[in-house]
């Protein structure tokens, strides 16, 4: 693997979201001094927080899996995740409701998911999710390792036994396909695939591999931290602040210093910060008018879907709904072709619904409820445009509120206190290419060592993290991008046997 050359002593981290805490950590465990510079005025990044009227909104991902990703970088300092942030296991992790009225609570444990799908589909469907929950978990280990946990200096570290084990799993087969051999139910197929939307493939044409989503979903769990998703990166904060790292929040990065081909320091408005070093998580584009030049690519970079999201503070809430709740609209393949091909709004959408205030009632008012609808969207490149979605906005929002009455959340408008709408011209406002938080799709020339590298060609010490380099979109690999950058600025290191990574303690809430 190659690394940073020279000096490394000093390294700065542009961005407090996910990845460059993850980033930060990672480094401070290796012995390095640690800048932090963020524009904002809190970590978090896209995990962001808005508050009204004690309404605490998180502004980012709702869905956390994989928390032992989360503790490597706590470990790195020798604390635990444990000792920063109280996290809840969801059960069950989903409650999807479909078209023809139909529900299925998704578990996470073994037995209980079997027995819900044989209740929903029958005795061979229920064989099947064994089967299947088999295959999942043989997908991650081959994967886990060679391919997401790996940094990429050029497609050869694939040929390995591994890709060969990856192929008899199928994993280079077609996804929807691939799951409909354990399950032959569409409801079912669609609970272990929509996760395909979030790669930025359709299941029909996403490769099997990316089932290893499913897998963080539907077998390693869900969970919640008390405080609500924005408690994350506030506790990977403070332990890096704990650590030594110097955060200077408030601070837009407008340039770089260069010396031939070494970055020596990062300016701001208000300073100049010398560096040895520097990791860089703003999206593709911000980084390329930072370093003044934009990698050459044989094909033209494809970015992911995205999706407006409908914040919503209510005066009371839905029995049906669970923490979160996938609500399916009967079309299924003209739904990702709308959002992927033609750039069309989806005319019978699925929506994901999350109720943070199921697990925790203090992030609303007393007696108050919070609600956060996501309406997956074609991205700009392919669907209207930001000052189309400046007058669509309104409108789009009104479409929502009446498909959630229409599937039987009676009220919804009228229960609304405090609202907080995000569209893909918002998402364009944050710097966002495409529009879109999903940053890069993951075709087969976008993955692994396809993805844009986080070695900079032409900048020896200047290092990428963030979702839209290796691995890729999603907490989980968004947190591993950090340490993978790190250690491209320290080189391998073996973990640290005194605070090794542990399960955090889990509390059940039923959702």
């Amino acid at each position: 693997m190659r690394a940073v050359p020279s000096r490394t002593d000093h390294v700065v981290v542009v961005g407090a979201g996910l990845s460059g805490l993850s980033a930060a950590l990672h480094l401070l465990g290796a012995g390095r001094r640690v800048t932090v510079v963020e524009r904002a005025e809190r970590p978090g990044g896209r995990a962001g927080r808005i508050e009204r009227n004690g309404y605490h909104l998180d502004t980012g991902p709702t869905v956390l899996t994989m928390p032992d990703l989360i503790d490597e970088a706590f470990a790195a300092v020798g604390e635990r995740l444990t000792d920063r942030l109280e996290l809840r296991a969801l059960h069950p992790a989903y409650r999807a409701r479909f078209a023809d009225g139909s529900e299925l609570a998704v578990h996470t444990d073994p037995e209980a998911m079997e027995a819900e799908v044989e209740r929903f589909a029958g005795a061979g469907a229920a064989h099947g999710y064994r089967r299947l929950r088999r295959w999942l978990q043989q997908l991650y280990a081959v994967q886990r390792h060679r391919f997401i946990d790996a940094n990429f200096d050029s497609p050869l570290p694939l040929l390995h036994p591994d890709l060969v084990r990856l192929a008899a799993l199928g994993g280079f087969g077609r996804l929807d396909a691939r799951i409909g051999r354990f399950l032959p139910d569409p409801r079912l197929r669609r609970v272990f695939s929509f996760q395909a939307l979030y790669a930025g493939v359709p299941p029909a044409r996403a490769l099997a591999a990316y089932a290893v989503i499913a897998y963080m979903d539907t077998v390693a769990g869900v969970y919640f931290p008390r405080g609500g998703m924005h408690a994350l990166p506030q506790a990977m904060a403070d332990a890096a602040a704990g650590a030594g790292a110097a955060f200077h929040y408030g601070r837009q990065v407008t340039g770089l210093d260069r010396t031939g081909d070494r970055i020596t320091a990062v300016l701001t408005a208000h300073e100049r910060i010398p560096c040895d070093a520097v990791v860089l998580t703003p999206d593709l584009p911000v980084v390329h008018r930072l370093l003044g030049r934009r990698p050459h690519r044989p094909l033209r970079l494809r970015h992911a879907p995205s999706a407006v999201i409908l914040h919503a503070g209510t005066d009371r809430t839905w029995p049906q709904l669970a923490h979160h709740t996938l609500s399916f609209g009967a079309a299924w393949e003209r739904t990702f072709d709308e959002l992927t091909r033609t750039g069309r709004l989806m005319s019978d959408p699925s929506l994901l619904i999350s109720r943070p205030t199921a697990s925790d009632p203090q992030l609303a008012p007393p007696g108050r409820h919070l609600h956060y609808v996501l309406a997956p969207c074609p991205n700009t490149e392919t669907g209207p445009g930001v000052r189309t979605w400046h007058d669509l906005a309104p409108r789009y929002r009104d479409s929502l509120l009446a498909v959630l009455e229409r599937r039987g959340l009676t009220g919804f408008g009228a229960a609304i206190e405090e609202q907080h709408l995000v569209t893909p011209a918002d998402w364009t406002e944050q710097g966002l290419a495409a529009g879109t938080p999903f940053s890069l799709a993951h075709t087969l020339a976008q993955t692994g060592p396809f993805r844009p590298r986080n070695l900079v060609r032409g900048t020896e010490n200047a290092v990428l993290a963030g979702c839209g380099t290796t691995p890729g979109v999603g907490i989980p690999t968004v947190v591993l991008s950090g340490k993978l950058a790190a250690a491209r600025i320290t080189g391998p290191r073996p973990p640290r046997s005194a605070a090794a990574p542990s399960r955090p303690a889990l509390r059940g809430t039923p959702a």
